[in-house]
């Protein structure tokens, strides 16, 4: 089977969707498929065309996300025609995918990692009207007549029926990861608690709540307590937030910002935590607690949509959204306050599995 990935980013770019679709197509070329993926070239270093894991990855020149969205399916319909499917994602890529679909007639599948909903009108970092703009992008994106919508929790499939999706036309189909890769490191748990570390890390968005974590480290006043955060240096604009609002809470002293980690030395600065806080407003799945859990290292959450579904092991759940509450929660963490539930595992394997019964579903259909 051709199948083509429609991506706003991919590899060596950080986040859930580059982390699923790498895996996804590494495992779909080892069972004997032919994977391209079409994505944006966002940083001028990378080469527009190269093969990484057997997979053919075609990046066209469109630096900004918006452009990349409008003028993408001029290449997308191109490739389309020499594939037997598409398969793309929420956000900036499903309307190149769609209209490379309707002119090549081919069916396209979108996965849709999160459905913010009104929700946009409560976060920060944004202006009203960017905010009114992207909610009004959604509600459009949701609108378009997709073969399939891939909800990657049931949090996110809930979503998606509240937005209007008839429920016969969505599957959930959890990420997952390679336990082995995590299984398999060397470095040791971090055990003492002097000083007592907390990490933050994944990609910069204006949903991750780094504004309500800033605030809870400034509320809680507790001594020989360091905080890292690991971030990519893109958006910039959000970086640059990040980092005011660390001098405008005095927390230089105790913050220490890392950028860019290989997956080696990502993993080392997470075992070497004591606990790992994700204050998200909200979570279609996240990479970040399960990779954190595959660790045995505890986590403090905001239990937001799917992150009270994929919770598990030692963790804390806020109360409410506010710093207040995530201050809480890091004194009970502190004071070893844990609760626990058994673990759940999302294994790679099974991902794929699923998203092969669905790409043989749509291939029957050309039969």
């Amino acid at each position: 089977m051709k199948i083509l990935f429609i991506l706003e980013n991919y590899y060596p770019n950080i986040g859930g969707v580059e982390t699923l679709f790498k895996s996804l197509s590494g495992s779909l070329i080892k069972e004997g498929h032919q994977v391209t993926i079409l994505t944006n070239r966002f940083d001028k270093s990378l080469l527009e065309n190269e093969t990484i894991d057997g997979c053919e990855v075609i990046r066209v020149p469109y630096y900004n996300r918006y452009i990349f969205t409008f003028f993408a399916w001029f290449k997308a319909y191109k490739l389309a025609k020499h594939h037997d499917l598409i398969h793309t994602t929420s956000y900036n890529a499903g309307i190149p995918a769609f209209i490379a679909g309707l002119l090549s007639r081919k069916k396209v599948i979108i996965t849709f990692h999160e459905v913010w909903g009104k929700l946009w009108f409560k976060l920060p970092f944004m202006s009203k009207i960017s905010l009114a703009l992207h909610y009004l992008f959604e509600w459009f994106l949701l609108k378009l007549p997709f073969y399939k919508f891939i909800a990657v929790s049931d949090a996110t499939k809930s979503n998606l029926v509240k937005a209007g999706i008839k429920p016969e036309k969505i599957i959930r189909i959890y990420n997952g990861i390679d336990y082995e890769e995590f299984h398999s490191s060397s470095s040791e748990i971090r055990t003492s608690t002097s000083p007592y570390v907390f990490t933050y890390f994944g990609r910069l968005g204006i949903s991750k709540g780094l504004d309500i974590l800033l605030k809870a480290f400034h509320l809680l006043q507790a001594d020989n307590v360091k905080l890292k955060l690991i971030l990519p240096r893109t958006p910039n604009s959000l970086l640059q937030k990040t980092n005011q609002l660390v001098e405008e809470y005095n927390l230089s002293s105790i913050v220490n910002i890392l950028h860019e980690l290989p997956k080696v030395n990502l993993i080392s600065e997470i075992k070497n935590s004591n606990a790992v806080v994700i204050p998200s407003y909200s979570e279609g799945f996240c990479y970040t607690a399960i990779e954190t859990m595959a660790l045995n290292v505890p986590i403090i959450t905001s239990g937001q949509a799917a992150l009270s579904e994929v919770t598990s092991g030692k963790h804390l759940m806020m109360k409410d959204m506010s710093p207040d509450s995530l201050a809480a929660c890091l004194k009970r963490a502190i004071s070893d306050e844990w609760e626990f539930k058994k673990y759940n595992t999302y294994k790679i394997e099974d991902t794929v599995k699923e998203y092969l019964l669905l790409y043989r579903e749509v291939d029957l259909t050309y039969k």
